[in-house]
């Protein structure tokens, strides 16, 4: 441990003023880049190649060739994959740069919040009038992976979560009716969203646009999405490019529930948000 510190001493000790600027510049542009890619499906590919890079130093240390000769290799070619997949992500950060916008915050969420139960039941509440009145639905539900890119495609609403509010959002003829609801925490973030559709071939050709842009965004993240069909008012769910057709109250809310994962206490939700807000 000694000379581990010695060397590092020995290391500092050779810096110039000059190194101590790059340092600092460095970890400037890295930390905007981070502010870039939060809340977006980036945000967990970032993640990953930090934990292959950290690997990869590792196995250069421990001498492991075999290892280290496969890490370098996926590092290589995930950075020309990295600029195909994310090319939507990239171009928003240039925009931003070029608007002089990558120092402004994002957004503000209110500090008051909603208790969980509260949420499952005007979710639950607002599902059951628009099947009743046969009004087509597509609400998303962020979970860990980011759709900050969906949302902006859509009109900020930064609002609890309410029955009337959703109803009043999916009312037929008006502005934000046909695109798609995305709920992050207790707030429902935007509206009149866009999303990706589903290329699953094997898919009934009696599904329409809402539920194949359900199936494609449970597909490119951890989201679910709720649908209520326009044609039939049945109520559907998309998890993990899977659908679930003709739910009632009770199985929406045994889902959302386990997906959420507060059987033990629902007012660990509470909890769980103010920690992460301070």
């Amino acid at each position: 441990m000694d000379q581990l510190w010695g060397s590092i001493w020995d290391i500092l000790s050779q810096l110039s003023w000059r190194d101590f600027v790059d340092i600092i510049i460095v970890s400037f542009v890295i930390y905007q880049v981070l502010l870039l890619t939060k809340q977006t499906r980036a945000e967990q590919v970032l993640k990953g190649l930090g934990i292959i890079l950290i690997a990869s130093s590792l196995s250069d240390l421990l001498k492991f060739q075999t290892l280290g000769w496969i890490l370098h290799y996926t590092i290589n070619a995930g950075a020309i994959a990295l600029v195909i997949v994310f090319q939507p992500e990239l171009r928003r950060a240039l925009e931003q740069i070029g608007r002089g916008k990558i120092f402004e915050k994002a957004y503000f969420l209110p500090q008051e919040e909603q208790d969980f139960e509260t949420i499952i039941m005007e979710l639950i509440k607002a599902t059951q009038n628009l099947s009743k009145k046969q009004v087509g639905a597509l609400i998303v539900l962020e979970q860990k992976t980011g759709i900050g890119d969906v949302v902006e495609s859509g009109t900020r609403i930064e609002g609890f979560i309410s029955s009337a509010l959703l109803e009043n959002i999916f009312e037929p003829n008006t502005p934000l009716h046909d695109g798609a609801v995305i709920i992050r925490n207790d707030r429902i973030v935007a509206a009149g969203c866009f999303l990706p559709l589903t290329e699953n071939p094997n898919l009934s050709k009696q599904l329409g646009t809402r539920h194949r842009a359900a199936i494609g965004i449970s597909e490119n993240s951890d989201a679910l999405a709720i649908i209520i069909s326009e044609e039939t008012g049945v109520i559907s769910l998309a998890q993990e490019g899977k659908l679930i057709r003709y739910l009632d109250s009770k199985g929406l809310r045994e889902i959302l529930i386990k997906a959420f994962g507060k059987e033990r206490d629902t007012n660990s939700f509470i909890i769980k948000r103010r920690v992460k807000n301070e």
